[in-house]
């Protein structure tokens, strides 16, 4: 929305060729966002990709994850739905970075 970024927490695991996660949650003004798990996962060659559903009461939003993994970052782009009915989707860059 051309605001400031929202610093998340992003839990993934890699276990087997199968990845897995949460987005944890957070509080976005005047919405608590609840952990979400992810799904659509997967890894290879380097690349992440995964989408996250977030319900708001009767409605549901899923954003999908797309990065490249550079040592401790992952950077990518994110694609959700755009603002209002009929609207284009929103792509944003994304960076994660691995915690110590």
């Amino acid at each position: 929305g051309g605001g400031p970024g929202m610093e998340r927490t992003l839990v993934l695991d890699l276990k087997d060729g199968k990845l897995t996660g949460t987005l944890k949650g957070t509080e976005g003004g005047q919405f608590q966002i609840p952990d979400t798990e992810i799904t659509e996962a997967s890894f290879k060659a380097g690349e992440v990709a995964f989408a996250v559903t977030v319900s708001f009461g009767d409605r549901s939003f899923t954003s999908k994850y797309t990065g490249k993994l550079d040592g401790d970052t992952i950077t990518g782009s994110i694609e959700r739905p755009g603002r209002g009915e009929g609207a284009a989707p929103m792509k944003t860059e994304w960076k994660a970075t691995r915690a110590k």
